[in-house]
């Protein structure tokens, strides 16, 4: 069960679901697990690791199978299910509801919602929504730009200058996330979402300036609500002692939420062009994953040279 929860009538909204008997607690009423479950099981009798805290759906397989009994029997096996504290019951394909079932929802107080969608649609849109809504999270210091595609994380110490390489990259026609906090989500084993806290969305401190909203100066198309995190850009202060990386042979990965995400450190000194280099970093992680590294082809071409005893 995940530490996250999303408000049940939330769910109602984003998925149009029809409430045909809301609960005492509808307007209050929260789901916190991903799961899903299909009763078919438990409406032949067998309840043995049942969570009826879990979305309930009834399609045409469970809507047939009570059609089918007795009367008598299909009442019993819908009032044993309905006795459950049971978080909300769903059914798709816009099947024709049993009298039975309503009645139940309501003598028991059970929220019934429902779907036009097929079941195997609803169900992966609904699971879909869920692991987004409940994935792991944290908060990060940085910024979020979209930059021709990827999602790029800027870290830094304060004042190193990330809000104002993100401002030249909303001036080039890139699109600004989230500034100062970014709110990281983990939605499966490989992929993280970033967004901005609700309060500051679209918002931008820079000192000297103060406050400005990114979306009312550079228009809806400078900003986006959120964007998968492709590429860690951790900025520091040039060091002159430091050894920086100059071929990029190997990959760099910094662990966020269990994901290991590529990253690249930037020296950061007067005179640097930054947001150009965040440009070329961004493709250049692209043609990473489109299975081209520039660095290990000229380092084969070398090779190549080598072997054949030409001289450089």
């Amino acid at each position: 069960m995940s530490e996250y929860s999303i408000a049940l009538s939330s769910i109602v909204k984003d998925l149009g679901l029809s409430v045909l008997h809301a609960s005492r607690d509808f307007d209050t009423a929260r789901i916190s697990t991903a799961d899903v479950n299909r009763p078919a099981l438990q409406l032949a009798g067998f309840y043995d690791y049942f969570d009826p805290k879990r979305l309930q759906l009834i399609g045409r397989v469970e809507t047939r199978y009570l059609e089918q009994l007795a009367p008598e029997e299909r009442r019993r096996a819908l009032e044993r299910f309905m006795r459950f504290d049971l978080s909300a019951l769903i059914t798709c394909h816009g099947v024709e509801l049993l009298p039975e079932l309503v009645e139940l929802s309501e003598r028991y107080d059970r929220t019934l919602l429902t779907t036009q969608e097929d079941t195997s649609t609803f169900m992966a849109d609904l699971i879909s929504l869920l692991r987004s809504a409940l994935a792991p999270r944290l908060t990060m210091h940085g910024v979020l730009v979209e930059v021709s595609g990827e999602g790029l994380l800027i870290t830094g110490d304060s004042g190193v200058g990330k809000s104002e390489t993100a401002l030249e990259l909303i001036k080039r026609g890139h699109r600004l996330i989230a500034d100062d906090a970014v709110e990281v989500r983990r939605i499966n084993r490989t992929t993280l979402i970033g967004t901005a806290p609700e309060l500051i969305r679209y918002y931008m401190e820079l000192r000297g300036i103060g406050v400005i909203n990114a979306r009312h100066i550079f228009g809806m198309g400078a900003v986006k609500p959120e964007s998968e995190v492709d590429l860690v850009v951790n900025f520091e202060l040039w060091d002159d002692g430091k050894a920086y990386d100059r071929l990029g042979l190997e990959t760099e990965y910094t662990d966020i939420l269990g994901v290991n995400v590529p990253m690249v450190t930037i020296p950061v000194r007067p005179g640097r062009n930054l947001a150009v280099i965040l440009e070329l970093a961004a493709m250049n992680n692209r043609q990473k994953k489109m299975g081209y590294n520039a660095a290990q082809a000229l380092a084969a071409e070398h090779d190549e040279l080598v072997n054949m005893g030409r001289d450089f």
